[in-house]
Formats: structure tokens, C-alpha cells, sequence
């Protein structure tokens, strides 16, 4: 299994955003999607600080050259700002179901914006691998909620945001590759996330939404569910995609990081009793034989 760096790298993610989801998701019931966001990667920003002084004898990525600053940071913003912001933003218009199955379409949009702008191929065996892992996916997301019906219209603009979101996280994967190149990916991450943190931050000065912020750290569980999700999320997570690209085609990376809907079947089922339909069990083996194809 060794000479599947990149692939491994990125399942070890899906692990990491499994637990990233759970956690956020009970901290933004509390606080509030907004807060979570901007704190999560304050938090993340320590983690990678204190590991990249143990590590690398920097706290800082203070030896990045221009090419990493300046792509990165485009990443950080076209990922963690433009691609968060209008997929949080699509929720309430189109609710997170629907805006989940629009997200399906990340690993083949990943697979494009990698073969136009990297040169990327990937074979048919792979893009077969593809297929049936994101209809897995689907299929797993379309038997959540049991009891809401799938309407035949949308609002556009929901369904803009949420086409945005997509873009914005196939797009600050490729960005990352091409400005990471042969850099350390924890300092890559560093970076990224410095200009994420920016960027939401001047979201929340121009709305006027620092009042949130503040009432946030007032809410203990809450925190404790920010904390545990930025150290497997922005700081694990991130940090072992961007390996994950670094060894392997960013559509092979997008495809196997895009199970988590797979992989929270069984903690959902055990810790919030979420009942498990015959529909996610056949989303599970359709998506588990695509991932399959990626290691023959």
C-alpha cells in the first residue's frame, strides 16, 4: 500500500472530516455557523504554529517564497472564504440536503480544473472510481431525512450558492497544488488558513457581526466542539490534503476526501441513533467498490 501515498493521505482526511463534521455540527447549533468559522481557524492557526516550531524550528511559515504567499493565500480565500460562505449561505435557501448533493459535483469539477490548469490525467479506471464513489455519495445523502420529499424547484440563487461553494472548494484545491509544488503542507496550511482568517474576519467587521464572536467563547460546549473540530479539521485535515495532492491528481484526492457522508453513518447511527435505511447501506457498497478502484 505503500506506492498509494496520496490516496491513503486522503482517506486518512475523510477519517479526520468525519469527526470535524460532528463536532462543528454541534458548535454551530450553539453559536452559530459565522462564529464557528472565524474560530475554527484561529484555533488551527495555533495548532499549526505550535507544530510547525516543534517540527520545523519555524512557528511561522517565514520560509515560504513569493509563489507559495501569494497562491496560497488565493487558495485560503477562494477555499475557506468565497467556497464556505455561499455553500453556508445556500442552506437556508435550499437546506443543507440538497446543498450536499450539489456538493457531490466537488471531485469531477476538482478532476476538470486539474486537467485545464495542471495537466492532470487520470485514467478510466480512476474516472470509473469516481463515478460510482459520488453516486454513492448521492444515493447516501438522498435517503437523509426521511420524510422530506424532493421538490422539482429550488430557488436559482440558492442553487447558485451553492454551484459557488462547489467551485470555490474544487478550485482552492487545485490552487494549493499549484502554489504548494514542493512545499511543506503544514506550512502550506498555515498560509491558507492566515488568509482565510482574514478574509472572514473583514466579513464580520463589515456586517457588524463581532457581538457573535464574543458571545461564542462565552459558550463552553460549544468551544469544546470548535476546538476538537479545528485540530482534525483545518490543522489534520487540511494539512493531509494538501500531502494528499502533493502524491496524487487532485480529482483522485477530491473523489476519496468526499466520503464523509459514508463514514458518518455508523457515529451518527450509534451517538445520535439516526436509523440506517437500505438506501445508505447500498450508498456505502456502491461508494466503497469506487473507492476500491482506485487501488487496483
Amino acid at each position: 500500500m505503500q506506492q498509494y501515498p496520496g490516496e491513503l493521505a486522503a482517506l486518512l482526511v475523510a477519517v479526520f472530516w468525519t469527526i470535524t463534521a460532528l463536532s462543528f455540527e454541534m458548535a454551530s447549533k450553539r453559536v452559530g455557523s459565522l462564529a464557528v468559522n472565524i474560530i475554527r481557524l484561529a484555533f488551527a492557526l495555533v495548532f499549526l504554529s505550535i507544530f510547525g516550531l516543534v517540527f520545523r524550528g519555524l512557528p511561522m511559515p517565514t520560509d515560504a517564497g513569493s509563489h507559495q504567499w501569494i497562491w496560497l493565500s488565493l487558495s485560503g480565500l477562494v477555499g475557506f472564504v468565497f467556497g464556505d460562505y455561499f455553500l453556508f449561505h445556500s442552506y437556508r435557501l435550499i437546506s443543507s440536503r440538497i446543498a450536499m448533493l450539489i456538493m457531490t459535483f466537488v471531485p469531477p469539477v476538482t478532476a476538470l480544473l486539474g486537467f485545464l490548469f495542471l495537466n492532470e490525467r487520470m485514467s478510466w479506471m480512476h474516472l470509473a472510481g469516481m463515478t460510482l464513489t459520488v453516486s454513492g455519495i448521492a444515493i447516501t445523502i438522498f435517503s437523509r431525512e426521511k420524510g422530506k420529499k424532493i421538490q422539482l424547484k429550488y430557488p436559482i440563487k440558492g442553487l447558485f450558492y451553492a454551484f459557488l461553494g462547489v467551485l470555490g472548494q474544487a478550485g482552492g484545491l487545485v490552487l494549493s497544488k499549484y502554489g504548494m509544488q514542493e512545499y511543506d503542507a503544514f506550512a502550506s496550511t498555515q498560509i491558507r488558513i492566515i488568509a482565510g482568517f482574514v478574509g472572514f474576519a473583514l466579513i464580520i467587521l463589515f456586517w457588524g457581526k463581532m457581538p457573535l464572536i464574543v458571545a461564542a467563547f462565552k459558550n463552553t460546549k460549544a468551544l469544546w466542539g470548535i476546538t476538537s473540530g479545528s485540530f482534525f479539521g483545518p490543522f489534520l485535515g487540511v494539512s493531509f490534503s494538501l500531502v494528499a495532492i502533493q502524491y496524487t491528481s487532485t480529482g483522485i484526492a477530491a473523489t476519496l476526501m468526499a466520503i464523509v457522508p459514508i463514514l458518518i453513518i455508523p457515529p451518527a447511527a450509534i451517538f445520535f441513533k439516526q436509523k440506517v435505511g437500505m438506501l445508505d447501506y447500498i450508498g456505502a457498497l456502491v461508494s466503497v467498490f469506487g473507492v476500491a478502484l482506485f487501488f487496483v
